[in-house]
């Protein structure tokens, strides 16, 4: 456990880690592509390791042993039946995306996971890759991992994801769709959730060689066949996990400057920047990064976070410092990220003594006093890193708040709390 010390204000200048989301997707379209590539600044973590441990198992050559750009030498969408079970951890976008880099081989394919990943829901990823002929099951028959997949190539052709709740699953689909044996198409069902996350995909695509023809709305979308082409590709800094250091300034009245999160950026999770500006902060874009400057009284606002699930833990806690109520509206595929990470938030707020009500698809919370309600506690992190990092902004106004099971952030962050204490 780690016991995070108050500060009077906060003033610095940080540099994050390299986009998970990013890195992950760069990842498999280099594994995929014909010739080398070199990633430039990605994040080295468990669930990158996880990625590329599979990618390796499945015979594309990764070499990492520069940090700061590590060579990948694709495949041409060739891909190798794996000697033994690929095992993912709680990693959900990898057991999404490698579930149909999978199905592009040749043979037998066991992917497993975690505890908890095995609680993860993949059934409208598995029916859309029927869709185009793949064979594959869920090992207990519940829509979730561990999965069976019988890998003969995918057919291509039109298939419908069946819902859109999960972002993953459409970026999964697109990702290996370029290798079909025939030009596919896929259709998407109910509400697009995530939006960001598939425009990303869309983009790195486009970056390595494939431009999809995607309908406004994003829900349907036909797939060029063709190899992606391998290339140098630099990976922006991780805006949900600058969204932390951001917060810092907010709840403390500080000055923080995120170096190397560009604007525009392909990120979604940037967009929690003019959801604080409207609580009261101050947004600066410089050369030098980008600015949060904190307010003498947050206000509670209204908003939906459909399009960035990630960084509404770290929304939650600036709100309980606010001036006034916070809804956050439109969090439900919260429920299913590495923990209940909607009601994980809402008890671990109340055991600060936050007001808080939880509803299936948001969270209001009631900010008194700009937070004077508040005090310590042991916050559970539920083998969760966005909850580790969100709360810990907490205790930089509050004394006595401890974080256990703090080593979790080496999910996406290995070096935070090195880069926290940097705040002090």
């Amino acid at each position: 456990m780690i016991t995070i010390t108050p500060v009077q204000t906060v003033i610095a200048t940080i540099k994050v880690p390299g986009s998970k989301s990013l890195t992950q997707r760069a990842l498999i379209a280099a594994a995929l592509a014909e010739g080398p590539s070199q990633l430039i600044g990605p994040l080295a973590s468990e669930d990158t390791r996880f990625t590329m441990t599979a990618l390796q198992a499945m015979g594309v050559v990764c070499d990492d042993s520069d940090p700061d750009c590590w060579q990948i030498h694709g495949t041409g969408g060739q891909i190798r039946e794996p000697e033994g079970d690929i095992f993912l951890g709680n990693n959900g976008t990898a057991t999404r995306f490698l579930t149909s880099v999978a199905a592009l081989g040749q043979g037998k394919f066991h992917i497993t996971g975690s505890e908890r990943m095995a609680e993860r829901p993949i059934l409208p990823l598995m029916e859309a890759l029927r869709g185009w002929q793949v064979e594959l099951d869920s090992d207990v028959r519940n829509g979730c991992p561990p999965l069976t997949i019988i890998a003969k190539g995918l057919a291509g052709g039109r298939t419908v994801l069946p819902e859109g709740k999960s972002s993953q699953y459409l970026s999964s689909l697109l990702l290996v769709a370029p290798y079909a044996m025939a030009p596919a198409e896929l259709e998407v069902l109910g509400e697009i959730l995530s939006r960001p996350y598939v425009e990303m995909t869309l983009a790195v695509m486009a970056d390595f060689g494939i431009r999809v023809e995607a309908a406004p709305a994003l829900n349907y979308f036909r797939i060029p066949q063709g190899p992606y082409q391998g290339r140098t590709y630099a990976i922006e800094g991780d805006a949900s996990g600058a969204s932390y250091f951001w917060a810092a300034a907010a709840v403390t009245g500080g000055r923080v400057t995120v170096a190397n999160v560009p604007i525009p950026s392909l990120q979604g999770d940037a967009n929690l920047l003019p959801y604080l500006a409207r609580m009261g902060c101050q947004i600066d874009r410089s050369d030098e990064g980008i600015t949060v400057t904190g307010a003498d009284h947050l206000e509670g606002i209204e908003v939906d976070m459909g399009d960035m699930p990630d960084v509404a833990p770290t929304l939650a806690v600036v709100a309980a410092f606010a001036e006034g109520t916070t809804v956050i509206n439109n969090i439900a595929h919260l429920r299913i990220k590495e923990c209940d990470r909607l009601s994980a938030v809402v008890s671990e707020l109340r055991k600060l003594g936050a007001d808080v009500e939880e509803e299936p698809a948001r969270m209001i919370i009631h900010g008194k006093n700009g937070g004077s309600n508040l005090h310590g506690a042991t916050i559970a992190t539920y083998d969760d890193h966005r909850m580790a990092m969100s709360f810990a902004v907490a205790g930089l106004r509050i004394p006595g708040v401890v974080i256990t099971g703090e080593d979790c952030v080496v999910k996406s962050f290995p070096d935070f709390w090195e880069r926290f204490r940097l705040l002090a």
